[in-house]
């Protein structure tokens, strides 16, 4: 059997017939031989890599994503490169020059901040890099995304605040110019308006999507004259910071604030009391951004049309929520 019915067996299966495929995997079984992907990478002028940009590697809510990217890849016989907070300035040049070195085939980006020009003529002529966002979007971006509708989950999140008797509802918002901030911060309000609620600017606390953020909301939250009897907060970190903080300056949840947060990080259903939370399918997030990466590098099939996929969260009631106390509700009805 020669070389190349060898390779062709191996790299292209359909090409040949099932009895020389068999014979081919009885010798690889025999041999022990591995496929030399660095030396295929350099005979057909691709990496077999693709590239994938974070926010903030040390938030936890990436590491599930990160683990059905690379699982995906590594099905369809690609690694992955990480890398962290690249945006701003020098950001167009970094990425240019993983392309530019032939170190990644594509592009997965995480981040909703990079300036929109700079990944028009990352994924323009001559470079030509498949790019697909997830998580984050840029509004009016020509690329294929994949995320979850983060205003009619913030929207479900605040409803059921208001089933629960609360009429008085605060929102921690996630950081200024974060596509998420005012989606969820959109979805906040419209359920409030939909129940004939009234947004509360002093109750809208400026916020982000780190534990540090949520303290410093809840000092805020404590220095309030007239306090909201529930909370919603843009993501868990920020949640479960301010769960800290008001439990440090005295204050009990769900006794005093019932809390719900976004995302279900696995440290949600660990702390006391546990987060009620809206849950974002974040494994079937990366697998699908990674296979669509994939897909678009391959050109199977081609897509001239960016594709978006829109994933559901699911609503995960723990015991951080509780009914409104009877006299919130009083109250709210004499101050409006």
């Amino acid at each position: 059997m020669s070389t190349a019915t060898v390779s062709r067996a191996l790299s292209q299966p359909a090409k040949v017939s099932e009895a020389t495929r068999t014979r081919v995997s009885e010798a690889v079984e025999v041999t022990g031989y591995t496929l030399n992907q660095a030396a295929r990478s350099l005979r057909q002028r691709t990496a077999r890599t693709i590239l994938v940009a974070l926010p903030d590697i040390r938030n936890t809510f990436f590491s599930t994503i990160l683990d059905a990217i690379e699982r995906e890849a590594a099905t369809r016989g690609y690694g992955v490169l990480v890398v962290n907070r690249f945006a701003g300035a020098e950001s167009g040049r970094r990425l240019h020059e993983y392309f530019l070195s032939n170190r990644a085939d594509g592009l997965l980006l995480l981040d909703g901040t990079v300036d929109l020009a700079q990944l028009l003529v990352l994924s323009a002529e001559p470079s030509n890099v498949p790019l697909v966002m997830a998580c984050e979007t840029i509004p009016g971006a020509p690329f294929h995304t994949v995320r979850t509708d983060n205003a009619y989950a913030a929207r479900v999140a605040t409803r059921h605040l208001i089933a629960q008797g609360h009429t008085r509802i605060g929102h921690i918002l996630g950081p200024a110019g974060n596509v998420l901030t005012a989606e969820r911060e959109a979805g906040f309000r419209t359920a409030l308006a939909a129940s004939g609620l009234a947004t509360r600017p002093d109750w809208v606390l400026t916020g982000g999507f780190e534990m540090e953020h949520g303290l410093a909301a809840a000092e805020r939250f404590l220095a309030l004259s007239d306090r909201p009897s529930a909370v919603f907060a843009a993501n868990d970190e920020s949640a479960i910071g301010f769960l800290s903080g008001i439990r440090r300056l005295g204050l009990e949840c769900p006794r005093d604030v019932s809390v719900v947060g976004f995302d279900d990080v696995a440290v949600s259903a660990h702390f006391w009391p546990p987060l009620t939370t809206m849950r974002q399918p974040r494994e079937a997030l990366g697998r699908l951004a990674a296979e669509e990466l994939i897909d678009l590098i391959e050109g199977k099939p081609p897509r001239s049309v960016p594709q978006h996929t829109v994933l559901s969260s699911e609503l995960i009631v723990r015991g951080s929520t509780l009914p409104a106390p009877i006299e919130s509700a009083s109250t709210s009805v004499q101050k409006q």
